[in-house]
């Protein structure tokens, strides 16, 4: 069975994150740090589907066709799934569009062969993942900035969420990635 994981690059010291067009989100994608961008894109390559809701996939779909880079290689290749019930129809290359049940779905991915199922942004999406126990792991890329205010990834969580740190790295920018694994399935 193929994992479930949730990656959010762009989080604070504090947990949040904030829209495209933030302080914050200059500043993140302004760091210069190769070693991250490096290992950032192998994460991205052992994906074998992309998985997004609605809003990420319509930005994600207007912004990465028109690139040339190396991620832009890896995000216009590899499969994608968008999760919407009203999306119509899926014209960036490699995508479909997943209307049935959430679980249902991914459970239909996960026997699928091939790479990881990569989670993408939309925390309304994600939130409901995490609510639900589809995920298998989160990789947060935590950068040593607090914002005080924002969007979280388990902001809308009721009960007390154990995780285990199954792993993480420390770049040069200071910028520090968490492997986390919900503690009911930790290994």
């Amino acid at each position: 069975m193929r994992p479930v994981i949730v990656q959010q690059y762009a989080v604070s010291l504090d947990g949040f994150s904030c829209p495209d067009d933030s302080e914050f989100q200059k500043y993140v994608f302004g760091v210069e740090d190769p070693e991250l961008d490096e290992y950032f894109l192998a994460d991205l390559r052992r994906a074998g589907t992309h998985v997004m809701g609605r809003v990420t996939y319509e930005n994600m779909s207007a912004y990465w066709p028109g690139q040339e880079n190396a991620i832009a290689g890896v995000m216009n290749g590899i499969p994608k799934v968008v999760f919407s019930r009203t999306l119509e129809h899926a014209d960036w290359p490699e995508s479909r569009i997943a209307s049935g049940d959430t679980a249902h779905e991914l459970a239909l991915l996960k026997a699928e062969p091939g790479g990881e199922i990569l989670v993408h942004g939309g925390y309304r999406f994600t939130q409901s993942l995490v609510q639900m126990g589809l995920v298998d792991e989160i990789r947060l890329y935590v950068f040593p900035v607090a914002l005080g205010s924002g969007q979280s990834l388990f902001g809308t969580l009721r009960t007390l969420t154990k995780y285990s740190v199954s792993g993480f790295r420390v770049f040069s920018s200071g910028a520090v990635l968490q492997r986390l694994r919900p503690a009911t399935i930790a290994g």
